[in-house]
Formats: C-alpha cells, sequence, structure tokens
C-alpha cells in the first residue's frame, strides 16, 4: 500500500471522526481521508447452484482502493468459516476475474496451501494474513500477483494465491516463501500450474515448486 507499513495496514482504522475532533466538535477535513492501496481489488463470491453454469454462479461484489474500504467490506461479509461448503471467496486485482481462461490467469499458476477439516478454526486466520499480504504490498513481485482465493469444501478447505506467470522461477519462490512465512506454516506448500490443475483431481496434479 503507497506510503504505508505493513503493520498500518494490519490494524482496523478506527473513527477519524471520534478521534481528530477540536473542542467543538469540528472535525479536520486532512483526517477524513482515505489512504490508497496500491492496487484496486474486486471481491468474488461464488455459491454452488446445480441450475446454473459455473460462470453464473459467480458473483462480483464490490471493489475497493482503500484501507477503510477495505476492512468496511471485511468486517460486514461472512468470514470463509461460516460459508456453506461448496463456496468460494476471491479477492482479484481489478479487471482479472477469479477463472483459469482470464487472460491474466492462463499462463500462471497458484501457490496452495490446504486446510484439513480438523483445522477449520484456523481458516479464517489464514484467509486474513493471505488478503493483508494483497493489499499490503507484502510481495517482492506485485506485477505477478493475479489474486487470491479461498475454497470452503468437505473435507478440506483450501486457500492459494495466484500468479500471472509460471517460468519467473525466482519471482514463484519469492512469493512462495513470503506467503508461507505470512501464514507461519511449517509444512511444504505446492505451486500448481493452471493448465496442469484443468480437469484434474488434487491427488494427480504434479507441483512444479515445492517450499
Amino acid at each position: 500500500m503507497a506510503g504505508k507499513t505493513n503493520e498500518e495496514v494490519e490494524q482496523q482504522p478506527e473513527s477519524t471522526e471520534q478521534n481528530h475532533t477540536d473542542q467543538d466538535g469540528i472535525v479536520d477535513p486532512e483526517c477524513l481521508i482515505k489512504h490508497p492501496l496500491q492496487f484496486q481489488w474486486t471481491l468474488w463470491y461464488q455459491e454452488p447452484d446445480k441450475n446454473k453454469s459455473w460462470g453464473d454462479n459467480l458473483n462480483e461484489v464490490t471493489t475497493v482502493g482503500t484501507v477503510e474500504d477495505f476492512w468496511s467490506l471485511y468486517n460486514h461479509i461472512k468470514s470463509p468459516s461460516d460459508l456453506k461448503t461448496g463456496c468460494d471467496y476471491s479477492l482479484f486485482k481489478q479487471g482479472i476475474r477469479p477463472m483459469w481462461e482470464d487472460e491474466k490467469n492462463f499462463r500462471g499458476g497458484r501457490w496452495v496451501i490446504n486446510v484439513p477439516r480438523q483445522q477449520r478454526h484456523e481458516l479464517d486466520k489464514y484467509w486474513l494474513d493471505t488478503i493483508l499480504c494483497l493489499i499490503g504490498e507484502a510481495f517482492d513481485n506485485p506485477e505477478e500477483i493475479c489474486g487470491a482465493v479461498v475454497n470452503v469444501r468437505q473435507k478440506m478447505d483450501k486457500i492459494a494465491i495466484w500468479t500471472s506467470t509460471v517460468m519467473n522461477r525466482d519471482a514463484m519462490y519469492s512469493i512462495g516463501r513470503i506467503f508461507k512465512e505470512r501464514i507461519g506454516l511449517k509444512l511444504p506448500i505446492v505451486y500448481h500450474v493452471h493448465k496442469d490443475t484443468m480437469g484434474k483431481s488434487g491427488s494427480s496434479i504434479k507441483a512444479l515448486y515445492t517450499i
């Protein structure tokens, strides 16, 4: 986020009107200025409906471009652990749809972490840490980042960071290391190429990179 530290991004801003008023109750206009993010981010929500196509089940919620708008959105939607089985949240740069076919995604892949059902209590923390990495400029190669997805499933949930290319090995490893460190995982995480993922089950997908 331009001009802000990661610590400042991770703190939910308090009301400016409560903290920056004078004795006459007049708000300082400078304290009402919002803090812009480096990129605009769009939240998508998908809930399975057998009567609709995959694309029709994908719903664009809203786009945010400031720290304050991000926290306002985050505090007014359900946490991933409260979603129905089969639902997804996706937070992607504005203009990029959370699907393999998007021109920004189809040459790329994703760093994936699996969250077993018995660790469902960790899912919300992992998801928040992941999207704070996105909006808080945690990565050294922000141009490679497309977005992040959380899949809520019956046996195992997944969180993934999607990147735009697969061949920039140094950038991919850098993103993976930072992702793993920020989430606080000890177990290995893997990188899957989107083209390998299409039409295959999770157990049959070969990892291109592992950290």
